[in-house]
C-alpha cells in the first residue's frame, strides 16, 4: 500500500468516527459507497439508488439526485487532485492540439475532448428520461447483471498492444459512446470505458487511468448544471450534503491509487462477479417486500 493510501485509509477510519459521534452514519456510508463506485467497474450511480432502497431509508435528502450529484462533486475532487499532474500536462498541451506533429500529451487531450462529447449531447437528450424511467430496483439488477457479462467478455478477450499515449481519435470516439451508455443506471461509466479500451487492444492500466480522466468533464458538465440545486440545500442538510462529499472525496481518492496499482493483476472478472451477487441480492428482496 502506497503512502497516500496508508494517509486516506486512516482518514476514513477517523471520518466514520466523526460520523457516529455526530450522527452521520448514513451521509459516511453513502459518501463511502459513492467514493468505491465511482472509480470500480460497478455503477455508482445504481448503489446511491439501491443503498437508500436496501436500507429502507427514506429521509429525502439522501434519495435526491441534488444529494448524489453532491456526492459526485467530492469523487470530481478526487479525480482532479489525483491527476493534477496530468491535468497540467493536458492545458500545455492546448496550443499543440493545431501543430504537427502532434505529442502524446496533444492526442490525449484531443482523446479526452473527443471521448467527452457523446456523453455530453446524449446527456442532454435523455437524461430527464432516464432519472424518470430507469430507477426501479428491478430493473438496475438487470443492467448490473448484463453488464457484469459485457465486463467479463471484454477484459476475456481484450488484449495489451496499444499504450494510452497512442490512442486516437477514433478509438475515443468508440470509448465515449461506451461511456454515454453510463446514462443508464447498473451499466457504469468505468466499466463502460474500460470494457470498451479493453476491447480496443488497450492494457487494464491504460483502460482504467483513461476511464478516471474521460470522467470528470462529464461529472463536471452535471455539478454544474446542478449547482443552483446545490446551492439551495436547507441549512439543517447542509452538513449530512458535506459530510456525503468529502467521505466520497477521500474514499475516492484511496479508491482509485489502489486500483490503478493492482487493476493488471486482479482483472475485470471480480467485479463481474459483484454484480451477478448484488443483482440477485436485490432480485429477492424485491420479491420478498412484494
Amino acid at each position: 500500500m502506497s503512502r497516500l493510501s496508508q494517509i486516506m485509509a486512516i482518514l476514513v477510519v477517523v471520518l466514520a468516527g466523526v460520523a457516529i459521534a455526530l450522527g452521520q452514519s448514513s451521509a459516511f456510508i453513502m459518501g463511502a459507497f459513492q467514493g468505491v463506485t465511482e472509480f470500480l467497474p460497478i455503477s455508482s450511480s445504481a448503489h446511491l439508488i439501491l443503498v437508500p432502497w436496501l436500507f429502507d431509508w427514506h429521509e429525502p435528502l439522501l434519495n435526491s439526485l441534488t444529494f448524489d450529484v453532491g456526492l459526485h462533486l467530492g469523487t470530481l475532487l478526487a479525480v482532479i487532485v489525483y491527476f493534477w499532474s496530468d491535468w497540467m500536462m493536458l492545458l500545455r498541451a492546448i496550443p499543440g492540439v493545431v501543430r504537427a506533429p502532434q505529442t502524446p500529451g496533444t492526442r490525449l487531450l484531443i482523446a479526452v475532448v473527443v471521448g467527452t462529447i457523446p456523453a455530453a449531447i446524449l446527456g442532454v437528450l435523455f437524461q430527464d428520461v432516464v432519472e424518470a424511467a430507469l430507477r426501479q430496483p428491478i430493473q438496475i439488477a438487470v443492467v448490473l447483471a448484463v453488464m457484469g457479462v459485457v465486463i467479463a467478455f471484454a477484459d476475456r478477450i481484450g488484449t495489451s498492444t496499444q499504450a494510452l499515449e497512442q490512442i486516437g481519435w477514433r478509438d475515443a470516439l468508440y470509448v465515449g459512446l461506451a461511456q454515454a451508455c453510463a446514462l443508464i443506471p447498473g451499466v457504469s461509466r468505468s466499466g463502460s470505458t474500460m470494457s470498451a479500451a479493453r476491447v480496443l487492444g488497450y492494457d487494464r492500466a491504460a483502460a482504467a487511468r483513461f476511464a478516471f480522466l474521460l470522467s470528470m468533464p462529464i461529472t463536471l458538465a452535471a455539478v454544474l448544471v446542478k449547482m443552483d440545486d446545490l446551492l439551495l440545500v436547507p441549512a439543517a442538510d447542509q452538513l449530512t450534503l458535506l459530510y456525503g462529499m468529502v467521505t466520497a472525496a477521500v474514499v475516492g481518492m484511496f479508491v482509485i491509487d489502489v486500483l490503478l496499482r493492482v487493476i493488471r493483476r486482479i482483472g475485470m472478472m471480480w467485479f463481474a462477479y459483484y454484480r451477478w451477487v448484488v443483482a440477485i441480492v436485490v432480485i429477492i428482496v424485491w420479491y420478498v417486500r412484494g
